[in-house]
């Protein structure tokens, strides 16, 4: 049998045009092409920049939005979304899924997919738990203006937010068009503060609410506690993100003593950072932009919350090339086929296909192969 004569073309590398989904830099209590948070700077007295109105969704009325005359922000495929306990259950056992079901419209009609963490509090004391909570056991105050981070440490408060996370993984487990949900630990944002304040079998129960009711959605969790993050996946297939990217003492001596004892985590599942502060800020403060991105990208970073705040225009091209490295970029190094088929005919395709990212694609889309002449084309 006469072996048909093949062809092989190559192919030079070229940036994809466009952002991919699943990665890259995110939008924040925003979805894509909306306003960007105007910059601010911090309070000296201080020596942090006030962020808690900008920490909640819906965004109030009252938080000036003109970053986007301030400075750049990279196109986003990924929606960044956390919201309040009491957004979701105002009265004990009364569940308002309005507002989820119009986030998740929201992100379809803006061509993104979703992380959404449900948060107990924030810092400011209208950000706080639900009232009917405090009727129930001892909260912490919140005076505005000032960061007080604990959750209360009755355990009737892992016990009813468990139950308000189980209700959201039975109506929306699986909705494809959630990237991951963000499991919550206690402390303010659900970012894990004083968690020695709780007994290990508490913390666990609430990872369990997670990853026993969430079986077809993808999760992340905070890597503030190695340990629960390797639980997690001892469930589940878990990724990992952190606070704080950029400020020197987390990224160069706390996260890497973190990430030390989860190093092959990023193979299962993806890779985010939130910034510390905003790139704003860390171009006042002097920080090596070009140290962090490289410590990123080791890491396999896939996603990146820059709190919907202006990059500096003069760090532009620094983060366009950050955004072509983190994640996945598939390219094509040579495509391998018949010099000719009749129609009839079976035709072998080989392709080589190369990862230039520095993380995998964590979920399963359609590979798509289209066939052109000059009459036509045809996808496969």
């Amino acid at each position: 049998m006469l072996q048909k004569a093949t062809i092989t073309n190559t192919f030079s590398f070229r940036p994809e045009e466009g952002i991919s989904p699943y990665m890259g830099f995110m939008s924040f209590q925003h979805f894509r092409g909306e306003k960007l948070y105007s910059d601010c700077v911090v309070l000296p007295e201080r020596n942090y920049t006030e962020t808690e109105h900008y920490e909640c969704y819906p965004i109030p009325d009252y938080v000036e939005q003109n970053g986007r005359e301030e400075g750049y922000y990279p196109d986003s495929s990924v929606v960044y979304i956390r919201a309040l306990w009491k957004e979701f259950e105002p009265e004990r056992g009364v569940y308002n899924f309005d507002l989820l079901d119009q986030i998740i419209a929201d992100a379809l009609a803006h061509r993104q997919t979703l992380i959404f963490r449900l948060m107990a509090h924030s810092t400011r004391a209208c950000d706080d738990v639900p009232e009917w909570l405090k009727t129930l056991i001892p909260c912490p105050e919140r005076p505005d203006g000032m960061r007080v981070k604990d959750s209360p440490t009755d355990p009737l408060f892992i016990e009813l937010f468990c139950e308000l996370v189980k209700k959201i993984a039975e109506r929306y487990d699986g909705n494809p068009v959630f990237d991951c949900i963000d499991i919550s630990l206690p402390g303010s944002w659900g970012e894990g503060h004083n968690l020695h304040l709780y007994s290990p079998e508490d913390l666990q129960k609430m990872v369990d609410a997670y990853v026993k009711n969430f079986k077809h959605t993808q999760l992340i969790g905070q890597c503030s506690r190695p340990e629960l993050l390797q639980y997690a996946s001892s469930f589940a297939p878990v990724g990992w993100r952190g606070d704080g990217l950029g400020e020197p003492h987390h990224t160069f001596e706390m996260y890497p003593e973190r990430i030390a004892k989860i190093p092959e985590l990023w193979k299962q599942g993806p890779v985010s950072f939130e910034s510390y502060w905003w790139l704003g800020e860390w171009q006042r403060k002097g920080w090596d932009v070009d140290r962090i991105i490289a410590q990123t990208l080791e890491w396999h970073l896939s996603s990146f919350n820059a709190k919907s705040l202006p990059v500096p225009n003069e760090w532009k091209d620094k983060v366009d090339a950050w955004v072509a490295k983190m994640g996945y970029h598939f390219v094509i190094d040579y495509a391998k086929l018949p010099e000719k088929a009749a129609a009839g005919d079976t035709m072998e395709l080989g392709l080589g296909i190369d990862n230039r990212g520095v993380a995998p694609l964590y979920r399963k889309l359609p590979l798509q192969v289209r066939l052109c002449n000059e009459n036509g084309s045809y996808i496969l």
